[in-house]
């Protein structure tokens, strides 16, 4: 029987050194302990992995927090259901309620793992709730939100001018090292080139809306009422042109 450890936390800049500090302070050596730098949203992580994948029968993972090992409600308890049908006990550290799933029979602490699961997916949804209210009021007041930019304003008017004097975009790119997608969201589009002796684009006719054909008629395709939902012929079609009836009237 061993005893393994996992921490996960959710983007590269945060720090693992609090949850790794709690583990060693079990008694988990650091090579038996499994790091994770990634959304708990999903199951597909690769430590995670390689934990389960090593984990035996009798075994016992300890983690800091249950929201360590997911984030969503049906992902945690199949997790755990799993690991227990493979006769592996996980085991908590900071939450206000202990789990302890080395005992099966053990019906209040399987209410543990549900009421902390759901505790966790609802402290997602709320952070996400109030990132998104964040993002919309910023929008609103005309502040720019997302990813800081990383070009500077001589750089993009750099770009602008090889622009002007008929570079292409992909050589922009090469020039400056600026991302395709980034010059196109920061330089304005390009003007039609003039096709006429004025120096102006010629205006196209516009189309019309139908083809017209022998008949003053436009030509129509049955269509769906708006009103009643049944497929009608339209009303502008003209009585010589309505196919005649396979099979005369008696």
């Amino acid at each position: 029987m061993a005893t393994l450890g996992y921490a996960r936390v959710s983007s590269e800049k945060q720090s693992l050194e609090r949850q790794i500090h709690a583990l060693t302070a079990e008694g988990i050596p650091p090579e038996r302990i499994y790091v994770d730098k990634k959304s708990g949203a999903t199951t597909d992580r690769p430590g995670l992995r390689k934990l389960l994948d090593y984990a035996r029968e009798g075994d016992i993972i300890v983690f800091h927090t249950l929201d360590r090992l997911g984030r969503t409600v049906r992902d945690t308890l199949n997790l755990i259901h799993d690991l227990t049908d493979r006769g592996i006990g996980v085991r908590n550290l900071a939450d206000p309620i202990n789990i302890d799933t080395t005992d099966p029979e053990d019906s209040m602490g399987q209410l543990a793992v549900v009421l902390l699961a759901m505790f966790a997916q609802m402290e997602r949804t709320y952070t996400a709730e109030r990132a998104a209210h964040a993002r919309a009021v910023a929008t609103a007041q005309g502040r720019r939100v997302g990813r800081p930019v990383l070009v500077s304003t001589k750089q993009i008017k750099y770009a602008a001018h090889l622009r002007e004097v008929g570079h292409t975009m992909g050589e922009i790119v090469a020039e400056t090292g600026i991302p395709r997608s980034t010059l196109y969201r920061h330089l304005a589009p390009r003007l039609p080139e003039p096709v006429t002796a004025a120096g102006t684009p010629a205006v196209l006719p516009v189309k019309p809306r139908y083809r017209r054909t022998g008949s003053p008629w436009p030509r129509h395709r049955w269509g769906r009422s708006g009103v009643c939902g049944r497929w009608h012929r339209p009303v502008t079609t003209p009585p010589w042109c309505v196919r005649p009836s396979a099979k005369p009237h008696a």
